[in-house]
C-alpha cells in the first residue's frame, strides 16, 4: 500500500455532504468530505463520529448541549446516540475527515436528499 496524500485525496472531488473513502482500518472507513451550508438533523445509534478539521470552520449542533465550533487541525468525537447536525457559515466551505465504522449511515435513520447509500472509494 503507498502512502495517502490527504491534499491530493481533497483535490478530486467537488461536491459537499458526499463523503469518500481515503482508507479502511480494523473496520473503520476514513473519509473525506468537503462541506458548506447545513446538513441534516442525525445520529449514529450505534457508532462514535470523529470530525478532524482540515480547511474552513465547522460548527456542531446538539439539541442537548452547546455547540462545537472546530478550527483547522481540531477535532471532536460525537458520542453514539447524540443528535447532531454539521453546518459550516453560510457560503463557506470546510474540508473534514471522518473516522466510523463502515457500516456507519450517512444520515443514521434519518433519510433526506443529502442521504448517501453507497460511498465512492478514491
Amino acid at each position: 500500500m503507498s502512502a495517502v496524500n490527504v491534499a491530493q485525496k481533497f483535490a478530486l472531488f467537488q461536491e459537499h455532504w458526499s463523503p469518500k473513502v481515503i482508507a479502511e482500518l480494523n473496520g473503520q472507513a476514513v473519509k473525506l468530505a468537503k462541506v458548506s451550508g447545513e446538513f441534516v438533523w442525525h445520529d449514529h445509534a450505534e457508532e462514535d463520529e470523529l470530525f478532524l478539521l482540515f480547511q474552513g470552520t465547522l460548527f456542531i449542533d446538539f439539541r442537548d448541549r452547546e455547540t462545537v465550533t472546530l478550527e483547522a487541525g481540531e477535532l471532536y468525537v460525537v458520542p453514539r446516540g447524540v443528535s447532531h447536525r454539521p453546518r459550516t457559515r453560510p457560503g463557506e466551505e470546510a474540508w473534514i475527515m471522518l473516522l466510523e465504522p463502515l457500516s456507519t449511515a450517512h444520515t443514521g435513520a434519518v433519510r433526506h436528499e443529502l442521504t448517501q447509500d453507497r460511498l465512492e472509494r478514491i
